[in-house]
C-alpha cells in the first residue's frame, strides 16, 4: 500500500498530501486506519483527534481487529474487478470502512461501553447509510460492495469470506427478543436487494440471488432465489463469495 500511494502521489501531484496524511507518514496500517476513518467519521460531538484515540485503542487491545482488516482488504483485491490496487478500499470504498467502522463499535460493546458503540453506529448510518448494530458479529474475508442501504441484525453472525452487494437486509422476524437475526455460513454470496429474515441458518457456500427473499434455513451449497426464497439450479461452487458469478444456472 505504501508503494501504490507513492506511485499515486507522484502521478496525481495535487493529491500528494492527501496520500503522505493519509498512508505514508504512517509506521503501520492500524495507524492509517485509525487516522482514515477518524477523519471520515469527524463529527462536532466527537472530533476526529478523539476518535483516532479510541480506535487506536481497539485496535491495540484486540490484533485481531487488524488481522480481520487486513483480509477484508484482500477480499476486496481478489473478488472485486473495479479494485485493482490494495490501496483502493483503504481509501475510497464505503463498505470498507462501515464495516471497519463496526468492528471497532463491536469491540466497544464488547467492553460494556454500549453508548460510544451506539454512537458509532449511529454516524456510519449518517455517513455510509449502512445500519449494524454493534453487538453483531463479522469474520473476516468480508467484502460489501457498494453497501448502501444494508443492514444488519443484533444477533446476526457472518462467517468468514462473506461477499455481500448493496441493500441486503439481515434482519429479525417478529418483535421478541432473544436470538432473532441470521446466521451466515462460511464463503455464502449474498446477491443485491436480498433479504433473510429472523434466525435462519444460511449453510456454507450458499448463494442467495438478488432481490430473494429468505424466511427458511438454507442447506449449504444450495442456490436460492425468489420470493419466498427456494432452491433453484445446481448445487453452488464451493465459495460463491470468491467468484461472485450471480448466475442461477436454473432451468426455468
Amino acid at each position: 500500500m505504501r508503494a501504490e500511494a507513492s506511485v499515486a502521489a507522484a502521478g496525481e501531484p495535487v493529491l500528494a498530501s492527501y496520500f503522505h496524511n493519509t498512508v505514508l507518514r504512517h509506521k503501520s496500517i492500524d495507524r492509517a486506519l485509525a487516522y482514515q476513518l477518524a477523519s471520515v467519521l469527524d463529527h462536532t460531538a466527537l472530533t476526529a483527534t478523539a476518535l483516532q484515540e479510541v480506535i487506536a485503542e481497539a485496535m491495540e487491545d484486540d490484533a485481531s481487529i487488524s488481522r480481520a482488516m487486513q483480509a477484508d482488504i484482500c477480499a476486496w483485491f481478489d473478488r472485486d474487478p473495479a479494485c485493482d490496487q490494495y490501496i483502493t478500499p483503504f481509501l475510497y470504498f464505503k463498505g470498507f470502512h462501515a464495516l471497519q467502522s463496526h468492528r471497532i463499535a463491536h469491540w466497544l460493546w464488547l467492553k460494556g461501553r454500549h453508548t460510544l458503540a451506539l454512537y458509532f453506529q449511529s454516524r456510519v448510518s449518517e455517513q455510509f447509510a449502512v445500519d449494524i448494530h454493534p453487538a453483531a458479529q463479522f469474520g473476516s474475508g468480508i467484502m460489501i460492495d457498494h453497501a448502501t442501504g444494508l443492514v444488519v441484525g443484533e444477533t446476526c453472525v457472518i462467517e468468514d469470506d462473506v461477499s455481500m452487494l448493496h441493500s441486503v437486509t439481515l434482519g429479525g422476524s417478529g418483535s421478541g427478543g432473544g436470538d432473532r437475526h441470521p446466521k451466515i455460513g462460511r464463503g455464502v454470496m449474498i446477491g443485491a436487494g436480498a433479504k433473510i429474515l429472523g434466525p435462519v441458518r444460511i449453510g456454507e457456500g450458499v448463494k442467495v440471488a438478488a432481490g430473494s427473499l429468505v424466511l427458511r434455513d438454507v442447506a449449504a451449497h444450495a442456490t436460492v432465489a425468489g420470493v419466498p426464497a427456494r432452491t433453484v439450479g445446481s448445487e453452488s461452487a464451493a465459495a460463491p463469495a470468491y467468484t461472485m458469478d450471480q448466475t442461477l444456472d436454473s432451468g426455468d
